[in-house]
């Protein structure tokens, strides 16, 4: 779903990433106003959730993988505003630490996922007054918006294609998007047993704070182990265009692709936890300065 630098035009990249800086800002100062001081430590702790749940990918057929992204669960916990914050903080760590997405199609990827996928996943559960159908339609729809837009961008970008690589692709991609709601649900019901009254709670309640450091942690460390190999969707798609080749990356670092330069067996282990901690900084940091409102004491 990361879409790297080399498949889209610079007439496609570069609106985009005009756009995306207003955006982000309009919602952090919608944030800022709709903010609940109690929910920084949720705020952390969900960045880093996300984070590492993207990590583990799940196969969908055809030598094909694909992961949650999570922006519905976001805007759920913590509010279309905030999420869409939040993920934006999570797609430049990967962009900028991880070589996960490219840097210069970070707007699109941040219009994608951060502000169209939160704010469409949030909308049935809006219209759906939280019941258990609104959670799974947020989760579908919220990646079938990402992913469209997605395929929209390289196909404006003059990305060839061909019907049958489509058809499989968009196939692939509800598969996916079915799974992310079931996902989303899953996690929401465990959440609920473990808090009772878990959305409704500005903080999160620490039980099921515990609950999501601890998986973030399992995630990060272990369950990389347990992932899928197969190429993610977007990648497979790209494979099947004959495009893939024209992936670069702008910036080297020494966690490239979560894993440690070196090739030691734990590098990946201790790349996903370096990065659940930087995930949860970052987003403390964030949402401690959103929580302070212009006019108030310093």
């Amino acid at each position: 779903m990361h879409i790297p630098d080399g498949f889209l035009s610079a007439r496609v990249w570069v609106p985009l990433d005009l756009a995306a800086v207003p955006a982000v800002a309009w919602l952090g100062r919608r944030a800022q106003r709709d903010f609940d001081h109690h929910r920084i430590p949720l705020m952390g702790v969900m960045g880093a959730f996300i984070f590492a749940a993207q990590m583990i990918n799940f196969p969908v057929g055809n030598g094909t993988s694909g992961h949650l992204v999570g922006g519905a669960l976001l805007s759920f916990t913590l509010g279309p505003a905030a999420a869409s914050i939040v993920m934006t903080a999570i797609l430049a760590i990967q962009a900028l630490i991880f070589q996960d997405g490219g840097l210069l199609a970070l707007g699109a990827n941040v219009c994608n996922m951060a502000i169209a996928g939160v704010l469409a996943g949030y909308l049935p559960y809006l219209l759906l007054k939280g019941r258990k159908s609104g959670i799974f339609l947020g989760g579908v729809i919220s990646l079938l918006v990402s992913a469209t837009l997605a395929l929209a961008e390289l196909a404006l970008s003059g990305v060839p294609m061909p019907k049958a690589v489509l058809t499989v692709s968009v196939a692939l991609f509800v598969v996916s998007a079915l799974v992310e709601g079931a996902i989303t649900v899953a996690v929401v019901g465990a959440l609920e047993k473990i808090q009772p009254g878990f959305l409704r709670t500005p903080s999160g309640g620490t039980p099921a704070r515990i609950a999501l450091a601890a998986s973030a942690t399992v995630l990060a460390s272990v369950g990389v182990f347990l992932a899928s190999q197969h190429p993610d969707g977007l990648e497979r798609f790209a494979q099947s265009a004959g495009i893939w080749s024209s992936a670069k990356s702008i910036l080297q670092s020494p966690l490239a692709d979560y894993q440690l330069a070196g090739g030691h067996w734990f590098g990946r282990s201790l790349a996903g936890l370096l990065g659940i901690a930087i995930v949860y900084l970052v987003c403390r940091v964030a949402m401690r300065a959103l929580s302070h409102r212009p006019g108030e004491g310093s």
